[in-house]
């Protein structure tokens, strides 16, 4: 019986046996050559999903490998095949978590809501070339107002793809990179796009590992020490079998995403030097070594900061600064269509942003997109007729619908009055004061209690906070707070100190006591003004804004709940006050200040806060004098000179050419829109009778470490040597990039000269174009030019026509260009000069030389 059951099985299996065999060769081949693909150095791992349950197979299969390679006594295979599997197993891990953790996002407030996913309302971001990494200590909505003006064209974009990528600007390989913008431009969103592609196999494979870390989260760990390898494995577990021991081979990126929230002091001068990845030492050490390319210098290397931060990181650790702009006017509106799946709606709201300069200005901010597309949505579909057109009224609906919402979702309260914590706001307005003060933007647990705030009901509250937690490998890292943006606790700073004064009766920031109560209203604002203009970061530029549009009605019916209503309370007294002469006391002190405003920044800010106020005057004065074309006859006040510049400089007209033709020609013009002159590329004031007033202008616009003239036309303007000399304080300037002079007919004579070549010497790279036509330099004048010609680093194109010179001259000039064939010369105005036989022949023999470039122009012909 067994022997006959024992031949069946034979019978039956063994057709099976043959195929199992075939099976088992045919996936030990692949296997093994999947194996020999592994230990190749350009060795991608396919995106293709092997199957689970092969996973043992190819395990053993492994094992296998490594035991007879150590048998044939190829150690050193056995041990690469190990790492390479290793790698590939560890990047796939680190794959899936990133892929988990990065295709979704919280828009706007973590935590709020329902998340989307990622690619649905991602819009590509303007990203271009930055300058430097230099710290921008100007507030950053003035940024955001610069770069709105800034003319198309003038940066190179870079797409964040290609960040790393070789172009054919830089000659030498990109490693660390430093990447700058405002508040909520989109940096993180940057990042997080740039990882999760790479992640899904999308973009950059060529890189092994990428490996994203957050300051806000490194901060917890700031008191411990630790190797670099500690805090990979603290953040990336699935890394933890991985040990690097080849660096050169991985191509690694690590991202420190948010420097200016960085609580480390990075010592990059005093910090020892670490090389050992397993050494142990402070994280500021494992971080600035990092940086430096200490630790793991062949790793790519991406820190994203806010610019007041930027400079942190020295410049020799930077090898290409990028900046994130935001979105560009079709951007906002590609946005806003993403965003609005009502087209009808989408279109009403990206042609009322259109229609407010200031609200236009500040959607190049993707969070304030967010802010604005959540509030007009609301307002469009529960038919509100109040429109809200200035930033405080925008921000003042913000905080109404969070309140309704939160009164919705936690007390199941749906009122049309919003149910107002008084306290808690009070307290987050507190909050936000205590740390616009110290210039803090990310809190902790105890900034939290020492304004009597809840962690737990802080981040109930969170449509005004976010709460960050989070914690991996049973590893605490603690809690960490912000608002969603800068302007959101600087509103709630505003409302803080309005809420403080309009129901107690505390003014906060004054230090004087009104006679009368109700006039404590002014005396806030005043002193709310003076603060303003006395911090030159711009630090309480917003704060003054929206504290500002806070005294209006409309804005107050909006906070009907939060602000005292008592009859014969202490906002009583004060609405009598603000009600008979409106805010007029306020309004003037303002354009007081605007005629004495120390910057053209600071004097645009207090016009906006104008704008809060409902007064458009001076405004309106100066578009009707433009709008009539009598702005060049016009006498203008200091109080209209200060809103023309406001007008052009946040008006659409692009401001790359400054012709001073088109207003008052004089001196006091030309000092009352430098602002303006300063934005431009090109300046054109020629034959406007100034004066050596205007030289000392326009020189120091010239000496301004973000000078940007290029291109000056000063001819016809009698200012003589004198003025030429002030001319010259800007012109040897590291910081000038002028390209072009023109000095025609201006009176100048070879002392003149002389300070122009003095100048130029000292700085001989940046102008290519000097024009001294009809001057009358004389030969000794052309002598002095000569000695610059002579200067390999000297580019200049001159034109000379009609400026006195005789032979001797001339052959000055000659000389000077045989004796420096390296000249960049290529043509040479000596047109109406009396140079003789003699120069002429002079200026022959020198066009005959073999390889000469050089045109000359003399009399009416080309020579």
């Amino acid at each position: 019986m067994l022997q006959c059951w024992e031949r069946k099985v034979v019978q039956v299996t063994e057709p099976g046996h043959t195929v199992l065999e075939e099976k088992i060769i045919l996936f030990l081949k692949k296997e093994l050559l999947r194996l020999k693909q592994i230990l190749s150095p350009d060795y991608q791992e396919s995106n293709e999903m092997k199957s689970e349950e092969e996973s043992d197979a190819r395990e053993g299969v492994l094992q296998m490998a490594l035991h007879f390679l150590c048998k044939m006594e190829h150690q050193d295979l056995a041990d690469e095949l190990n790492d390479n599997e290793m790698n590939v197993g560890c990047q796939k891990d680190l794959k899936r978590n990133l892929k988990n953790k990065y295709q979704s996002v919280f828009e706007g407030i973590a935590k709020q809501g329902s998340s989307v996913l990622l690619e649905k309302i991602y819009t590509d971001l303007y990203i271009t070339e930055g300058e430097s990494g230099k710290v921008n200590e100007e507030h950053e909505v003035r940024q955001i107002e610069y770069r709105s003006k800034k003319p198309a064209g003038q940066d190179r974009p870079i797409k964040c793809v290609d960040i790393f990528k070789p172009s054919s600007i830089h000659d030498k390989p990109i490693r660390r990179v430093l990447t700058k913008g405002v508040a909520g431009i989109g940096k993180t969103i940057s990042v997080q796009k740039y990882v999760l592609d790479w992640a899904e196999g999308k973009d950059n494979q060529e890189i092994n590992f990428i490996l994203p870390l957050c300051f806000r989260e490194l901060n917890i760990m700031k008191e411990n020490e630790y190797s670099l390898m500690d805090v990979l494995h603290h953040f990336f577990p699935e890394l933890k079998e991985f040990k690097f021991v080849c660096k050169k081979k991985y191509k690694v990126l690590f991202v420190l995403d948010g420097l200016d929230e960085c609580r480390l002091q990075l010592d990059f001068q005093c910090n020892e030097s670490l090389t050992d990845m397993r050494a142990v030492k402070s994280l500021d050490g494992i971080l600035t070594n990092l940086i430096k390319g200490n630790l793991f210098p062949s790793a790519l290397l991406w820190i994203t900061s806010r610019p007041a931060a930027a400079g942190t990181i020295p410049a020799e650790c930077v090898d290409l600064v990028t900046e994130v702009q935001g979105f560009n006017d079709s951007q906002k509106e590609e946005y806003f269509r993403k965003r609005i799946s009502d087209e009808r709606c989408a279109g009403k709201i990206i042609s009322h942003i259109k229609s407010s300069r200031s609200l236009h200005i500040m959607c190049h901010i993707p969070v304030f997109c967010w802010i604005v597309a959540m509030v007009l949505q609301m307002i469009y579909s529960t038919g509100h007729k109040q429109i809200p057109k200035t930033l405080t009224e925008m921000y003042t609906y913000f905080l109404l619908f969070q309140t309704k919402q939160r009164s919705i979702k936690f007390d199941s309260v749906n009122d049309l009055d919003p149910q107002w914590n008084q306290k808690l706001i009070l307290n987050l307005g507190r909050l936000a004061y205590q740390q616009l003060e110290k210039g803090n933007l990310i809190f902790y647990e105890e900034d939290l209690r020492e304004c009597c705030l809840d962690v737990k009901e802080a981040a109930v509250y969170s449509g005004m906070c976010t709460q960050i937690f989070r914690e991996e490998s049973g590893i605490f890292l603690g809690t960490v707070f912000c608002f969603v943006h800068l302007s959101i606790q600087e509103y709630l700073a505003a409302l803080y100190a309005f809420l403080m004064m309009a129901n107690e009766g505390n003014d906060i920031i004054s230090t004087q006591h009104a006679h009368q109560k109700a006039e404590s209203m002014i005396i806030l604002h005043k002193s709310s003004v003076d603060k303003a203009l006395a911090h030159d970061d711009g630090r309480f530029d917003l704060f003054l804004r929206f504290l500002l549009g806070l005294s209006l009605e409309s804005n107050q019916t909006l906070l009907h709940g939060l602000v005292s209503r008592r009859q014969g309370g202490f906002m009583d007294k004060i609405r009598t006050v603000l009600g008979l002469a409106g805010n007029d006391k306020t309004i003037k002190y303002i354009k007081d200040k605007i005629r004495e405003a120390p910057s053209s920044e600071k004097m645009i800010n207090l016009f906006h806060c104008l704008n809060e106020l409902n007064d458009h005057s001076l405004v309106e004065q100066i578009q009707s004098f433009l709008s009539a074309g009598k702005l060049s006859k016009a006498k203008l006040s200091p109080g209209q000179w200060s809103a023309l510049v406001f007008v052009l400089l946040t008006s659409d007209q692009n401001l790359d050419v400054f012709d001073l033709k088109k207003f008052i020609r004089s001196d006091e013009a030309l000092l009352r829109l430098k602002p303006v002159v300063e934005e431009s590329h090109t300046t054109l004031v020629d034959s406007c009778g100034l004066t050596e007033e205007s030289c000392t202008t326009l020189a120091s616009i010239l000496c301004k470490e973000s000078s940007k003239l290029r291109y000056l036309d000063f001819s016809g303007n009698h200012i003589g040597d004198a003025g030429v000399k002030k001319l010259c304080d800007g012109l040897q300037s590291p910081n000038c990039v002028l390209g072009t002079l023109r000095l025609q007919s201006c009176s100048i004579t070879a002392e003149g000269c002389a300070a122009l070549v003095s100048a130029l010497s000292s700085n001989p790279s940046h102008l290519t174009e000097l024009f001294l036509y009809s001057n009358k330099l004389g030969d000794s004048g052309v002598k002095q030019i000569s000695t610059l010609l002579r200067n390999p680093d000297c580019k200049l194109d001159c034109l000379l026509g009609n400026c006195s010179i005789k032979a001797e001259g001339c052959a000055a000039l000659v000389s000077a260009l045989s004796s420096n064939p390296s000249s960049h010369l290529t043509w040479l105005s000596l047109w109406g000069n009396n140079l003789g036989d003699s120069g002429v022949q002079q200026i022959r023999a020198l066009l005959s030389k073999p390889g000469c470039k050089l045109k000359i122009y003399y009399r009416t012909e080309t020579v």
